[in-house]
């Protein structure tokens, strides 16, 4: 997203400045936009652009689609995993969805197509394909990641995403 608004302002004469960090060594655009989020959301998104490891990302994208489902609907998503369904169990629709999307873009500094969403089902369906976006694996539909490990360990069937993985760690 960063990449695509600079080239538009690159067009109209502007330039985006370079990143800034804080004394403490955060982003504050970083900051700035998961600012609604929770604390061990805006701690894995840091320390995910700080080494970017994979392990963070179950707890980054947790807080993402946190943020944006209804306060009735969170504690379900805490204790649903990787199975329960953006629609269906979470009320997620294509404009939610997409907030979804951009915020992570911006988050994690990639870039998601609009047709890239379209198969997203459940939970595991955004982690799965969001590490293998990371890690530059393709990610093959309807529900492929499903008994293939991406980060090691037990699967979660559900999603192809070890059960470590699919948990959010503690404060």
């Amino acid at each position: 997203m960063r990449q695509a608004a600079q080239s538009q302002l690159a067009g109209h004469g502007f330039k985006l400045g370079p990143r800034i960090e804080c004394a403490d060594g955060e982003d504050p655009n970083l900051r700035d936009a998961l600012r609604r989020c929770s604390p061990q959301t805006r701690l894995a998104a840091r320390e995910f652009r700080r080494t970017g490891a994979v392990e963070h990302l179950p707890a980054i994208i947790d807080g993402v689609i946190e943020h944006y489902v209804d306060p009735d609907v969170r504690t379900k998503l805490k204790s649903g995993g990787d199975s329960l369904r953006l629609v269906e169990d979470l009320a997620i629709d294509s404009l939610t969805m997409l907030e979804i999307v951009f915020l992570a873009e911006e988050v994690l500094q990639i870039s998601i197509d609009n047709e890239e969403v379209r198969p997203f089902r459940t939970v595991g369906d955004v982690k799965g394909f969001i590490v293998s976006k990371i890690k530059g694996n393709g990610y093959p539909w309807p529900h492929a990641g499903a008994g293939k490990p991406l980060l090691g360990g037990k699967l979660n069937t559900a999603s192809g995403l070890p059960k470590s993985a699919a948990a959010t760690p503690s404060a």
